[in-house]
């Protein structure tokens, strides 16, 4: 898996602006240009009820709490905080200008397929007290009319960790040139199985980070024996799919910059054997300057045996051959659950190439249902999506995975539209993944998950 690297600008909950820079750049001609267009244009459209001042403390600051403040805020990925009107009156017309045109918060699911608890998009009525608020100048209002400051744990976006396991030296990144992805074991010490409810993976240099994936090597697991504990380890054969896939291992948690951490509710959890350990996939993309990374994974533990356990299954296809120049590429992988299982989140994954991707369950009477759309995938913005109402499939259900890939020259992210794509690590080739968490019995593992019951 290959996830961008992200150049801070404008506006980004924790992705990769792609059109930040542009709109930093432009700010102050945008600043007179969009508050003088826009009243022009709202001056015969808004009603009278607009003409009550909508000002920072009293009716923006709640919608950056809501939607924004998660990335935005200090020591988080997001270009500038929004915590105070200081920090937010210089970004008012860029602000006003992305949610307009539903740039962020980033959301791209399609409203047609599914409903989300974490769906990052703003209501009318949001962009609305956004872009008034800079049509009018971006008043501050009285700092008395403020909800209560919304609070985070210090340094986390889960509560303190009980275990925060740590390399005890950075990894240093070059200024340029490609990195192959580097493995980190990081022994855990358990003497008991432990339950992890919550799981959050920190990069201390987001900038460089393209993706993390935290796997949970058991005790009885040889993948990646040869590699020391707590030191960087690049595997002989780069690039090889046993170690892209974790060797068989579970996966804990995939950091992507801009996805929130792992929370699951309290009556479920991941499962860390005795003696077993995280082995960190990172990939990194140098960004013109040597700097160095030093990642974290926080770890809170369930208080309490967990009723379900979470398993996170990936359907996948590696052996695709995308020809050059086509512009709707269609790669599919599915998959057949034996068992009955809850669907609790989807993940989908592609590189540059990456057009449109779908999940579609079919069901054992026949019927099916289209269970995410996402139109327009942005490699960019790699997103996870938590459905709202429990997804609960009997036994014999397959979920389809079908991806499109723009290989054209009308790509403006595509590397080399004449090159024929396959399966690889780089963001120069392609992947197509779309994982899948579940919630199954807590007695019950991924091969007996994935094992017919006998009749």
């Amino acid at each position: 898996m290959n996830v961008s690297a992200h150049t801070p600008s404008l506006g980004q909950a924790g992705g990769n602006f792609d059109y930040g820079l542009i709109i930093m750049r432009k700010s102050m001609l945008l600043s007179r240009t969009f508050i003088l267009t826009a009243t022009l244009a709202a001056s015969s459209a808004l009603s009278p009820a607009a003409s009550v001042p909508v000002t920072f403390w009293k009716d923006v600051l709640p919608v950056f709490q809501a939607k924004c403040q998660e990335c935005h805020r200090a020591g988080e990925i997001g270009p500038m905080p929004l915590t105070s009107y200081k920090e937010a009156r210089p970004w008012a017309a860029a602000i006003a200008e992305s949610v307009r045109l539903r740039k962020m918060p980033p959301w791209f699911a399609d409203p047609h397929f599914g409903k989300f608890g974490n769906d990052r998009s703003l209501s009318e009525a949001q962009i609305s007290t956004l872009t008034t608020w800079a049509i009018s100048g971006a008043p501050e209002g009285k700092q008395k009319d403020a909800p209560p400051p919304r609070m985070f744990p210090a340094g986390w976006n889960i509560p303190t960790p009980d275990l925060v396991l740590q390399a005890p030296t950075a990894m240093q990144i070059p200024a340029s040139g490609q990195v192959d992805y580097q493995y980190l074991v990081l022994p855990t010490g358990f003497t008991e199985d432990r339950w992890v409810q919550m799981a959050e993976t920190r990069p201390s240099d987001h900038a460089v980070v393209h993706h993390l994936v935290v796997f949970i090597r058991d005790a009885q697991s040889q993948w990646l024996r040869e590699a020391k504990p707590g030191v960087p380890f690049v595997p002989t054969k780069a690039g090889d799919l046993r170690d892209i896939g974790g060797g068989g291992s579970e996966i804990l948690t995939v950091y992507t910059p801009g996805v929130t951490p792992e929370a699951w509710k309290p009556t479920q959890g991941k499962l860390i054997k005795a003696g077993s350990d995280l082995v960190l996939q990172i990939h990194y993309t140098p960004k013109g300057k040597a700097t160095s990374d030093q990642t974290k994974v926080g770890l809170v533990f369930s208080t309490q045996p967990p009723a379900e356990r979470i398993l996170t299954v990936s359907i996948a296809n590696t052996r695709f051959v995308i020809p050059p120049g086509d512009p709707a590429f269609e790669v599919m992988g599915r998959a057949r659950f034996p068992n009955s299982a809850q669907v609790i989140n989807f993940f989908p994954h592609m590189h540059l190439r990456g057009k449109d991707f779908e999940y579609r369950a079919t069901f054992p009477d026949g019927t099916s249902r289209v269970l995410l759309k996402v139109p327009g995938y942005n490699f960019n913005w790699q997103l996870s999506y938590h459905p709202a109402e429990p997804l609960i499939f009997p036994p014999g259900t397959r979920i389809d995975a079908i991806a499109h890939f723009d290989n054209s020259a009308n790509n403006p992210a595509n590397p080399d539209p004449k090159a024929e794509v396959h399966f690889g690590e780089q963001s120069w080739e392609e992947m197509m993944i779309g994982f899948v968490d579940l919630a199954v019995p807590a007695n019950m593992d991924l091969k007996t998950f994935m094992t017919a019951p006998k009749p």
